[in-house]
């Protein structure tokens, strides 16, 4: 359904349709780049949250009145449209987005997010890749920073930073140490497994499932792949290379961790915990939040 070389400028034309219908609350920020074992974390300090505040507690009550959870996703927002991706897929807009163009690929119908991923969903990510040089990523359930239960990846454009490296934890990339085909990455004080893709399976009708049998590579590696589903975690994903991290815990010192938190960009939601952020350290906070080395 997704025509090539159409979805950017599908981007550009529903971004304007949306903010100009009120359909998209984009958040202020303000940023600090703050330093850590040689990466420079973007950090974004939100300004306002009252809109998105207010749309949770409206959604917490819809819930406790009806006895079922609220689902933003089904049906979704017109307005927040983008585009068809497959049979099974739709691109939206991230309504209350921090980082321009920030798209979300759900599915069709209800899925639970803390669902593997199938064949499909890299399918969706991989049309999406194609055409935009960005960053995918899935908070796999709600200690991984989902905030809703209906199966979504989603979609930033790089680079992450006004200047320098695309994503913050490049540098630390080029020092990853493989065995066969899974890497790890010294400067990563916690669990985690890597991967690179081949920027070549963007043309090829077989990408999708080279990268479902290397996400399952991964999980196994990490022990995610026993049961029904897997443990939580989070996955990011580029046109050269896929980093899985497990998860322990949601936040860390009330600052909660995201997929983007692993690529180098993390988000405070005032001053306080900026300087809480600082004192420990954003590589210390990661650690903090992910799964220790030492268990296996």
């Amino acid at each position: 359904m997704l025509k090539p070389g159409r979805l950017w400028t599908k981007v550009i034309e529903r971004t304007e349709h949306a903010i100009q219908c009120g359909a998209l609350l984009s958040i202020p920020t303000e940023y600090e780049f703050v330093e850590q074992d040689g990466v420079r974390f973007l950090v974004r300090i939100l300004s306002n949250l009252a809109r998105k505040d207010e749309a949770k507690q409206k959604q917490n009550k819809e819930t406790a009145n009806s006895g079922k959870d609220f689902n933003p996703f089904l049906p979704y927002d017109e307005d927040l449209f983008v585009t068809d991706i497959s049979d099974t897929h739709v691109c939206i807009f991230n309504k209350f987005n921090v980082v321009d163009y920030h798209l979300l690929i759900i599915t069709r119908e209800f899925e639970e997010q803390e669902s593997w991923l199938t064949l499909p969903d890299f399918e969706a990510m991989w049309a999406c890749l194609a055409e935009i040089d960005g960053l995918a990523f899935y908070n796999g359930g709600k200690i991984a920073g989902a905030s809703q239960r209906h199966k979504h990846l989603q979609l930033v454009p790089l680079p992450l930073v006004p200047n320098g490296v695309q994503i913050p934890i490049e540098p630390l990339l080029a020092s990853a140490k493989f065995q066969d085909s899974i890497g790890t990455i010294p400067g990563l004080p916690f669990r985690h497994a890597f991967a690179q893709l081949d920027p070549s399976w963007l043309q090829s009708p077989l990408q999708a499932a080279s990268t479902l049998e290397c996400y399952r590579n991964l999980l196994q590696t990490l022990g995610l792949n026993n049961g029904d589903q897997p443990g939580a975690y989070n996955l990011l994903a580029t046109r050269k290379w896929m980093l899985i991290v497990p998860r322990s815990q949601e936040e860390f010192e009330s600052i909660s961790v995201n997929s983007l938190g692993f690529a180098g960009a993390l988000l405070v939601r005032n001053y306080e915990q900026m300087k809480i952020l600082k004192d420990w350290g954003p590589i210390t906070l990661l650690q903090k939040v992910a799964v220790p080395i030492s268990l296996c």
